[in-house]
């Protein structure tokens, strides 16, 4: 962390104030709904995913129905999503094995969610924070990982490293909520290119404020 402990605190007491009704925007009613649409959500919008999904969710219900799913059909119906065809595979893949090994339910464990094909922490994090309200780690996706350094919560650019910082300063009480509150706060304003440093909120507590060139990328912080 390169940030002090006040202005850590603050920060945080700020971005509840403002986000602490933000949850997920990925819909969804099961834990395999959740499952799906986290893994489709990988490098593609929560707003594109949710276009999908209501002709997937029609189509498959359950973790077998996916198992069972044919392939080439899937990959059409998420072929918006981008890398529609290891998505696929990995969908049909954890489903597999979510009906062989955990009896048809998705697990409600890390070591286990981890066993999946095509699942690390991040979806590990999303699927039990929302699906179970089971928090055993933090979300750390681009928004997070970007805003974590800008605020100076970590140095890291590897997500689970970030996610070890995170969890270092964040109560654990917020460590579900934390990911939602950097995310939204990094697509209305935190964004990647031109942050809108003028207008935050947060700017007299935040060591990047202000640091970046004429063309919006971020020369550090001060």
């Amino acid at each position: 962390m390169t940030g002090n402990m006040a202005s850590v605190k603050k920060i945080l007491s700020l971005l509840e104030k403002k986000y602490g009704n933000s949850e997920t925007a990925l819909d969804y009613e099961t834990p395999v709904q959740m499952l799906v649409s986290t893994i489709l959500s990988a490098q593609c919008t929560d707003e594109r995913v949710n276009k999908v999904t209501p002709v997937l969710y029609a189509k498959y219900d359950t973790a077998e129905d996916y198992a069972n799913a044919d392939k080439h059909e899937l990959e059409q119906i998420i072929r918006s999503t981008g890398f529609y065809k290891n998505k696929a595979k990995n969908i049909i893949g954890a489903c597999k094995m979510i009906v062989d090994k955990y009896d048809g339910k998705v697990p409600k464990t890390m070591d286990e969610m981890l066993t999946l094909p095509g699942v690390a922490r991040k979806t590990a994090n999303v699927v039990l924070g929302n699906a179970y309200g089971i928090v055993e780690g933090i979300v750390v996706d681009t928004h997070v990982g970007r805003l974590a350094r800008r605020f100076g919560f970590s140095s890291a650019k590897d997500t689970n490293k970030v996610e070890k910082d995170l969890m270092k300063i964040v109560p654990r009480s917020k460590w579900n909520d934390i990911a939602y509150w950097l995310i939204d706060h990094g697509r209305a304003l935190c964004k990647s290119q031109k942050p809108k440093c003028a207008d935050c909120f947060l700017k007299i507590y935040c060591p990047s404020a202000g640091r970046f060139d004429a063309k919006g990328k971020w020369i550090g912080p001060k």
